[in-house]
């Protein structure tokens, strides 16, 4: 298991480090394999902006300290939820059925009353977490489009082509539109500009009917999105045997696709059993199942007093 004392000067090179990522170019061809771009854009977002890494840094201090004095949550937020809906087709202007079955599958995947739940391998059962958040439907928000394929840039977000978010200090804002270069999806981390804040999902991968197409038609794309948004990291740590910052989740040496057999073992140190069906690695839709407990006081850390995200209320 990852042991995660990295200090601040530690963290700041971390976060440095990823600023050469490009961003990827739209292509029309649907997603074969999961594609998220929330690092990508971490890293765009930092090259503009320095002084992001400086407050992504201070919000780790908090996390770890949180995490260390039992200043959580337990299970008390409600995050209020606007879709907003950008279409060039009447398929991409998803329906509310489609747009509801979204928010079913967050409120089962982060209380850990996904029917799934229970495959969780007997070695992760002693880790696998109910992280006790819940998600309310505020207000579906739509605007025709003659943009045909979006990408990372956040035009989606800005009200000259797109839609703007409606007060993103308190509530998450989702975005369904056609996203191009194989992306699913992409969210903001905890201390980027609250103008671009949320959580941007393709609209075939959006819920589990409708347009939302297999293997990425049950909803995960969002609950791995929405995991970024609440603070974790891919669980390989976008590095070869990376950390994820979590102390409960195996180290992965990369990415894992489709749905992997188990035991799927790491060419990392000690070669761990991976944690496969974890929300936040890159596996289809019906290959992941369980966030850890670890990963759970990373996202209740965020909405304690003082926590980066308090302003949504415990």
């Amino acid at each position: 298991m990852k042991k995660i004392l990295l200090s601040a000067a530690a963290l700041l090179m971390l976060f440095s480090c990823q600023n050469d990522t490009t961003e990827t170019t739209p292509e029309a061809s649907a997603a074969s394999q999961r594609g998220c771009a929330s690092q990508e854009v971490l890293a765009a977002q930092m090259k503009a902006d320095p002084s992001l890494a400086l407050r992504m840094n201070k919000i780790e201090a908090f996390t770890e300290k949180a995490m260390l004095t039992g200043r959580l949550v337990n299970g008390k937020v409600e995050i209020p939820v606007v879709v907003n809906v950008l279409y060039r087709t009447a398929a991409e202007n998803i329906s509310l059925a489609q747009i509801q079955s979204q928010i079913d599958v967050l409120n089962k995947d982060f209380n850990a009353l996904n029917s799934d739940y229970s495959s969780v391998p007997t070695l992760f059962s002693g880790v696998k977490a109910n992280v006790g958040i819940t998600f309310v439907l505020q207000n579906v928000v739509r605007r025709s489009t003659t943009t045909s394929s979006w990408t990372t840039s956040d035009a989606m977000k800005k009200s000259a082509k797109g839609i703007a978010p409606t007060t993103p200090t308190t509530v998450l804002n989702m975005w369904s539109c056609n996203m191009g270069g194989g992306i699913l999806g992409y969210a903001q981390f905890p201390g980027g500009a609250s103008a671009t804040d949320g959580v941007v999902i393709d609209n075939n991968a959006f819920g589990t009917t409708g347009t939302a197409t297999a293997p990425f038609n049950l909803g995960r794309t969002a609950t791995h999105e929405v995991g970024h948004w609440m603070n974790l990291r891919h669980i390989w740590g976008d590095a070869t045997c990376g950390s994820d910052l979590v102390s409960d989740t195996p180290t992965h040496n990369t990415a894992n696709y489709g749905i992997p057999a188990y035991p799927h073992y790491s060419t990392c140190t000690g070669t761990p059993v991976e944690m496969t069906m974890n929300y936040m690695d890159y596996t289809d839709d019906a290959g992941m199942y369980m966030f850890s407990n670890g990963q759970k006081s990373r996202m209740a850390a965020l909405f304690v007093s003082g926590g980066a995200r308090a302003s949504f209320g415990i």
